[in-house]
């Protein structure tokens, strides 16, 4: 095979979780190409990713369902199910069309249908992804730490000056990331402040990122959040390829279960995430699969998280034991 789409059109952390997969593809097939098919805010994440050769927006797709009968595809692998993506796909008579045959819609638009459940897997969701290639004649799950070497992504976009000029002053720089876009359970805003403060207290500088609206969230929950003159606010200021930039110019990333937590794992950057216990949100399914990425997460079944409240078991977690596993990274 010489073409191969690849179809994920949710969100970063997803993303980057499939990026062993074009990786494995590309070296499984000798000279191929692989196209991915994603969601237009994921674009530059897509584009770091050195695997890849060719992004394609579902939103452009949507505008002209013509646009992969020019590209050659022999096989496209719907990894993240997408009703409209899947029927553009037949449509545009790409021979090969892999899905899992848990959903209905496959059983119209795809010719090779692989049944398994990710929600009653203990595989890691990269590992997961894996499963799909059955529809290839494919039956290798790597292991975690394989997948690790196969991220494969570097930065491919210029950080603004302004930004660069106090980024490049700062010490010891710490991203963190404390919102999630409501998609993870977060550890509370005010740890998040009060290790800023340790971080700044040993010598670190604190970057908060986030969107304009997270950093107004930030402000309205704890309306001194940003007051520390040591901190640096980058909520707004920079678009997803420059982040991903900002987060290869860091000493260490810590947040929850987020693209960014991703991101840095997969740039080889230290990170912390915060993860509940139960399935499916827990690290089992979704932790960082980079080299120096650590978890923290208490080995008991949640109860509030089950309800979706708030999660005690996160919000339980110490400061000062971030802090530790953070002191650790330069020993």
């Amino acid at each position: 095979m010489k073409n191969i789409l690849i179809s994920r059109t949710d969100n970063l952390g997803d993303v980057v979780l499939t990026f062993p997969l074009a990786a494995y593809l590309k070296q499984y097939f000798p000279g191929s190409r692989i196209l991915f098919l994603g969601k237009k805010y994921t674009a530059d994440l897509i584009k770091a990713c050195n695997s890849i050769d060719e992004f394609i927006s579902k939103e452009s797709l949507l505008d002209d369902p013509s646009l992969l009968k020019s590209k050659n595809i022999e096989a496209v692998i719907f990894v993240y199910p997408d009703k409209d993506v899947a029927k553009i796909c037949k449509q545009s008579r790409i021979p090969v069309r892999i899905g899992t045959s848990h959903r209905i819609f496959h059983w119209l638009y795809a010719n090779k249908k692989v049944s398994f459940s990710r929600k009653k897997s203990d595989l890691h969701e990269a590992q997961l992804n894996f499963k799909l290639l059955e529809g290839l004649g494919i039956t290798v799950i790597p292991s975690i730490e394989t997948l690790g070497t196969l991220l494969n992504v570097s930065p491919k976009s210029e950080i603004p000056e302004a930004v660069k000029s106090e980024l490049y002053s700062a010490k010891k720089k710490i991203i963190l990331h404390p919102k999630s876009k409501g998609s993870a359970r977060e550890w509370p805003l005010q740890n998040y402040f009060s290790l800023a403060k340790r971080l700044i207290s040993a010598g670190y500088t604190p970057v908060i990122s986030g969107t304009k609206e997270e950093g107004q969230k930030m402000r309205n929950e704890q309306e001194d959040f940003f007051s520390l003159p040591e901190m640096i606010d980058l909520t707004g200021k920079v678009s997803l390829g420059e982040l991903i930039s900002v987060i290869s110019k860091a000493d260490g990333l810590i947040a929850c279960s987020t693209g960014p937590l991703h991101i840095a794992s997969a740039l080889g950057i230290p990170t912390i995430g915060f993860y509940p216990s139960i399935k499916p949100m827990h690290a089992g399914r979704w932790k960082p699969i980079g080299k120096y990425s650590t978890v923290l997460s208490l080995d008991k079944y949640c109860v509030d998280c089950a309800k979706g409240g708030n999660c005690i078991c996160i919000e339980s977690l110490k400061t000062e034991q971030v802090f530790e596993i953070l002191e650790g990274w330069n020993k």
